[in-house]
């Protein structure tokens, strides 16, 4: 039989992409919009050497930033977006070069503010917030500004920085085009004997398969490939490190940790307390594991069976309209508003729903201030497909929530609050699935999906944390991270997270190479405070119903960056400076694990 091909974007239907139309009704919109930008930004300069002069010259300023900056936005975000409809359409990999350029242009004509307002100082800009109500909106952002003073340097380092920021995105583009573009994985043959690709959209749906043999021939024509490439993507990741700990040492900082956690003013202490937590609780997840070995009948259980369901006799399969239905129902104790906008979303093509050839990987909610958000999915009809619809919307009404109630400056919520809301809506809809399942089986199948969000948003999150703090440190010792190095420090955080009950297979060594978010270094450990946060609101939101769903909509979703995060949650009622919510999250997953243990005997 011929392998199952995937559709070329000319072949996907309409109503099943996203109305990139929105943003700019053509490219012709856009290249009008490109040159707009082009010729305003030298206006920039005219404020140079005079945001001290009044607060009505600060406040020209920032608004003219501002409008700058959203029109950069825009380029960046429409370009992006029409370039993951397919990775191999040079057109549109031109148009994100350009926009980068011109983003790379307007962030060094700027480049002079933040040295400007610190040599203004605390007290002047005080006093011009008091004369102009206007800037009473700028407040956090100048704070801000202001508190990042050790770590700002004067204006010509400022503007070389900028300069050097097209060229720091290296290390990503690289490995963004390989993975996705260049990148070509063998067929295996599916339970039918069907050849099928393997694809990264695919790959979690084979690795899923009831049948063994389809999942350790999926598992390691994925990790072969990658062995393949080993060198150069070792040297892809180092190049990625050495970058930050350039702009770490030229900051002031003692560490790219550091310099990335404190960009959204969070001490290290709340990543270290989380690994510490996490390792606290390693024996609830070996307990997991060696239930999934008992139900699996395995002799021994390999790193291709982590994701096979252990409830064998139960086939759970979705539309994306019976996806969509669903998640509208178990999303209901968030309020008619919010259920509102979810059909909104539905009907009017926020979504990009199928893999094509050269589609990007993968998930992810993205947008622009003044447009409706949107959602890229590769969706196959799996139940972590439909979880993955409920988590991508939450990031979207995240936005649409913030982006209504805050100006542009304050809109853009912090990193590390991202994936809360996302989060939350896996947690409302896993208990909304729960407790309506027609049996047992089904409710086993599901409760294993909930250990399994668990495991991989808490547990493997931070074992990817703990990846990135090791190799980074080793770097700054002045260790070569080659392949080997590398494949080491992996193979023993599997040991470790995974215990005695797991065979952790030599393939396994070489996931680092295939995790886009390490790129984004020091993201991860952010869906791991993410799912306990999101823990605690669902908790207060099933158990307080209306009132304590406007609490959260009120203080979290529609607070942007108004304040800091870890005061925004705190404000909202969830302490991440404490390990509390970390560790009723964990409580959770052995809860959970008891549960479905007694189901199963």
């Amino acid at each position: 039989m011929p392998a199952k091909k995937l559709p070329a974007r000319s072949q996907v239907q309409t109503e099943n992409t996203w109305k990139m139309e929105d943003i700019y009704p053509s490219d012709a919109d856009w290249k009008k919009e490109y040159e707009a930008l082009e010729a305003q930004i030298p206006k920039i300069s005219q404020y140079e050497g005079r945001l001290g002069e009044s607060a009505k010259v600060l406040l020209e300023y920032l608004q003219l930033r501002d409008r700058l900056s959203l029109m950069a936005e825009r380029l960046s975000v429409y370009a992006g977006q029409k370039s993951h409809e397919d990775l191999g359409n040079s057109k549109y990999q031109d148009l994100v070069s350009q926009a980068a350029s011109l983003t790379s242009k307007l962030m060094e004509a700027a480049s002079f503010e933040d040295p400007q307002l610190l040599s203004v100082g605390r007290e002047k800009i005080e006093q011009f917030i008091s004369e102009e109500k206007g800037l009473e909106l700028y407040r956090q952002s100048l704070s801000n500004t202001l508190r990042m003073q050790p770590h700002t340097l004067s204006s010509e380092m400022e503007a070389m920085l900028s300069q050097l920021s097209e060229f720091a995105d290296t290390p990503y583009n690289v490995f963004a085009m390989f993975n996705n573009a260049d990148l070509k994985f063998p067929t295996v043959k599916d339970e039918d004997g069907s050849e099928v690709e393997i694809t990264h959209g695919r790959y979690g749906t084979l690795m899923e398969s009831s049948d063994r043999t389809v999942r350790k021939a999926a598992f390691e024509g994925m990790y072969h490939t990658y062995e393949k490439y080993k060198n150069t993507l070792a040297a892809v990741y180092a190049g990625n490190v050495k970058k930050e700990i350039f702009y770490a040492k030229a900051r002031k900082y003692d560490s790219p940790r550091q310099m990335r956690l404190d960009a959204n003013a969070v001490d290290v202490s709340v990543y270290d307390r989380l690994i510490e937590t996490v390792h606290e609780y390693l024996p609830v997840m070996y307990e997991y594991v060696a239930l999934r070995k008992k139900m699996l009948g395995v002799d021994e259980l390999h790193m291709y069976d982590v994701y096979a369901p252990i409830v064998g006799d139960v086939k759970l399969h979705f539309s994306f309209e019976e996806a969509k239905k669903i998640v509208l129902e178990g999303l209901k104790p968030l309020g008619g508003d919010y259920t509102a906008l979810l059909k909104e979303g539905f009907e009017n093509r926020w979504i990009d729903v199928y893999e094509n050839q050269g589609k990007r990987s993968g998930a992810y909610s993205w947008g622009v201030y003044g447009v409706h958000p949107y959602v890229l999915l590769n969706y196959q009809g799996t139940l972590d497909n439909v979880f993955t619809l409920a988590h991508e919307m939450g990031h979207a009404l995240h936005s649409h929530y913030s982006d209504t109630n805050q100006a542009y400056v304050n809109a853009g919520y912090c990193i590390f609050v991202a994936e809360v809301a996302s989060t939350c809506n896996e947690v409302l809809l896993m208990n909304h699935m729960i407790n309506t399942a027609k049996d047992d089986r089904v409710k086993a199948a599901i409760l294993n999906h909930y250990l399994d969000t668990f495991k991989g948003t808490l547990f493997r999150q931070t074992m990817f944390a703990e990846f990135e703090k090791i190799t980074y440190e080793m770097a700054q010792r002045g260790e070569t991270l080659t392949p080997d190095a590398l494949c080491k420090v992996y193979h023993d955080l599997n040991v470790l997270y995974f215990g005695p009950d797991m065979v952790i297979d030599k393939e396994i060594d070489m996931e680092w190479s295939r995790i886009p978010h390490f790129y984004t270094p020091f993201y991860v450990y952010q869906y791991a405070t993410g799912i306990s946060a999101a823990s605690a609101f669902a908790k207060d939101i099933l158990e307080n119903g209306p009132e304590a769903a406007e609490n959260y909509k009120n203080k979290f979703l529609k607070g942007g960056c108004s304040k800091y995060p870890v005061d925004l949650l705190a404000d909202a009622g969830v302490d991440m400076r404490t390990k509390v919510p970390v560790q009723k999250a964990l409580e959770t997953f052995k809860f959970v694990l008891q549960e479905l243990k007694a189901l199963l005997k």
